[in-house]
This record gives C-alpha cells, sequence and structure tokens, in this order.
C-alpha cells in the first residue's frame, strides 16, 4: 500500500478525477461533503481582515464558507499540487472577484508561504491521502505557517464505529462509488481509491495523535455519526 501515498501517485489521481471530483463528492456524500465543509471552516469562527490558507485546496470547495465573512483586507491563498484541479481552481476564482485569492500550484511540503503568516489553516479532505511520516510533516508545516494563537481546522470521510451503519458505508464506498466512477469517467479504478484511502485512514483520531505532540491545542470532532471527522484547533507556542 505505500505506493497509494507517493505524491505522483496522488497528483496523477486527483488529475484524472477533476472533471467529475465536485458533483461526485456531493452525490455520492448524499450532499454531506458541503454540509462538512461548511462545519469545518465554522469550527474555527473566521474574523474578517485575516489570512486563510487553503491547504489541498482543491478546486476552491471550501472557499465560498471561508470567504463568507471576509472584507477587502482579507486574504484567501489555496494551495494543491493536481494540475488539473489548479486549473479548474482559476476558473473557480472569477466568482470571488471582490476577494483577494492567491492561488498556488505546490506541495503542501514545499511551498513558498511565509513563516508565521497565516491566521487560519483550512483543508477539506486531503488528510486520507497522507501516512503518518507524511501527516507528522504536515503538522510540521502547519505549525511553520500558522501565527501565535493561529487556528486550524481538517476534515476528511473517515468510516464510522457503528457496527450497523459501517458495513453498509463502506460497502457503499468500495462497490457503489466505483460504479458511479465508471459512469461519470469510464473508470472505476479511480473512484475505487477513495474506499481504499478511507479504510486505511479510518478516522482523525490518529491525526489527533500526531499532531498533540506539537505546541497545539488540539480537538477532536466528528460529523454526522462519524462518517467524516477531523481536528481543529490553535497554536499555543
Amino acid at each position: 500500500m505505500k505506493e497509494i501515498y507517493e505524491p505522483k501517485f496522488v497528483e496523477k489521481l486527483f488529475d484524472k478525477m477533476s472533471s467529475s471530483y465536485s458533483k461526485m463528492n456531493y452525490i455520492t456524500s448524499f450532499g454531506f461533503s458541503e454540509r462538512w465543509r461548511r462545519q469545518c471552516v465554522e469550527e474555527i469562527e473566521i474574523e474578517k481582515g485575516k489570512i486563510v490558507v487553503d491547504l489541498m485546496t482543491g478546486m476552491g470547495e471550501c472557499w465560498k464558507h471561508i470567504l463568507k465573512k471576509s472584507d477587502k483586507n482579507s486574504k484567501l491563498i489555496g494551495l494543491d499540487f493536481s494540475t488539473e484541479m489548479i486549473n479548474r481552481a482559476n476558473k473557480n476564482k472569477s466568482k470571488f472577484k471582490k476577494h483577494s485569492v492567491d492561488i498556488l500550484k505546490e506541495n503542501v511540503f514545499d511551498n513558498s508561504i511565509a513563516n508565521e503568516s497565516a491566521d487560519y489553516v483550512i483543508s477539506g479532505f486531503g488528510l486520507k491521502t497522507f501516512n503518518d511520516e507524511q501527516l507528522g510533516e504536515l503538522a510540521n508545516e502547519i505549525n511553520r505557517i500558522l501565527k501565535l494563537n493561529g487556528k486550524f481546522s481538517l476534515i476528511d470521510v473517515s468510516v464510522p464505529k457503528s457496527k450497523i451503519l459501517k458495513p453498509f458505508y463502506m460497502f457503499y464506498l468500495k462497490n457503489i462509488i466505483p460504479i458511479l466512477g465508471k459512469l461519470f469517467l469510464g473508470s472505476p479504478d479511480t473512484y475505487r481509491m477513495l474506499g481504499v484511502y478511507t479504510e486505511e485512514f479510518g478516522n482523525s483520531k490518529n491525526v489527533h495523535r500526531i499532531f498533540n505532540k506539537l505546541e497545539f491545542e488540539v480537538e477532536y470532532v466528528e460529523y454526522f455519526y462519524g462518517c467524516a471527522s477531523g481536528i481543529k484547533g490553535r497554536k499555543i507556542k
């Protein structure tokens, strides 16, 4: 399973999914993906006039929630390394002409964002593509770019704990979603990977454990009976 965490593998996967990813996310989550993104952003109560970094920004699905309370002094930086996702993010940027939005096509582990420059960090549905070592690097990177007392909120699809819900949910992820992927892309294997990543990921408790090693206040958060989970927190030193 080691190869599924290689950056090139992940980049190619999301390049392939880019044309249908947003639609598939909405359909396969029965609309919950949009709600979870909104809830993830609302966890940290973003204030006006601040700098927000959206890591693994995709095509900018979280932007409308991030920019809801922004003003002329606010700034959003979206970062992703998928060429096709970034192309779609640039198109999406036209919807936010009144806002300051910078888009960076960079790897999260090798980016140009300045030290201690961000007031907030957001990430929606990117955690599952990292192994433990990479999650440690992600924690270090968020620590690097956040200002003192800066806040972060991260979320991803998870395996629910319920003995009733879990088998149905995982069957859906591993069997039904690939069929939908074939309908949209002609490639069931591409969307099959979402189930593979989710099963390996489990939930965000391991992310909480890794982030808790650094100078963060960290809280584990669950959404809809554990079908999604994440962490939120603050840089305290």
